[in-house]
Order: C-alpha cells, then structure tokens, then sequence
C-alpha cells in the first residue's frame, strides 16, 4: 500500500482556515473512493512542505479528520483512511438531511402544502445544479 497522492489547494485568501480547508479536500477524495480504506495519507511534514504551511496547521486538519472517524493514526507509522469512514460520514449526513425535511415538512402541512408539491420542489431544486 502507497502513499495517497491528494491534490490540496488552499488559500490563504479564504475566510475559512486552512485545517478545514484541508480536511474538507481529503474528506471528500475519501467519499469519492480516491483514498481507499486502509491507504497511507501524506506524512504530515510532507503535506505541510508541499503546500508552504505549518506542520501544526497539517496536524490540526488530521486531529480533524481523526476525531471525525475519517482517518486513523498509527503511533511512528503515519495516518491511514479508516475503515467505516464513508458510511460514518454518510450516515452523519443524512440525520442533518432529515432534520432539515422534518422543518420543511412542518412549514408544508402548516401551510397546506400537499406532499406532491413538496416532491416536485425537491426534484426540481436538486436537479437545478446538475
């Protein structure tokens, strides 16, 4: 098993700090099946020279990453990608999706918006940005 090669741009210009920049990059090659369960992640002196930032800001990304099940960390032997990261990550998500329907759904049956309507909202909005 190799290195996971990851292509991490950050910016310093963003609003957002560059740990979750970094995180949210390799949250996604995770979900995308481009780091597979089990593979090397980048040491984080290396990570932290190719892209001209801190160590400590690389660390933080992958104590990040860590605490939310993403990624697992080897003492003397590097981070890996976690096993159940994807379906962990899934699964987190669709509660947040849930919650959001549940609101959408009360402001539809206190309105007297029909469930069909809802569905054709729905389709229509998330097709929009395809």
């Amino acid at each position: 098993m190799g290195v996971c090669p990851l292509d991490i741009i950050v910016q310093n210009k963003g609003s957002r700090p560059l740990y979750e920049q970094i995180a949210d990059q390799i949250k996604g090659a995770i979900l995308r099946g481009e780091a597979q369960p089990g593979e090397a992640l980048p040491s984080i002196r290396a990570l932290a020279k190719a892209l001209h930032i801190s160590i400590l800001t690389v660390q933080k990304a992958y104590d990040t990453l860590q605490a939310d099940g993403f990624i697992e960390t080897t003492a003397g032997k590097g981070c890996y990608v976690a096993p159940q990261s994807q379906d962990f990550y899934r699964e987190e998500q669709q509660k947040k999706i849930e919650a959001k329907f549940a609101e959408a759904i009360q402001i539809a049956r206190t309105s007297g918006i029909p469930l069909e309507t809802l569905q054709d909202l729905l389709s229509l909005m998330y097709e929009e940005d395809e």
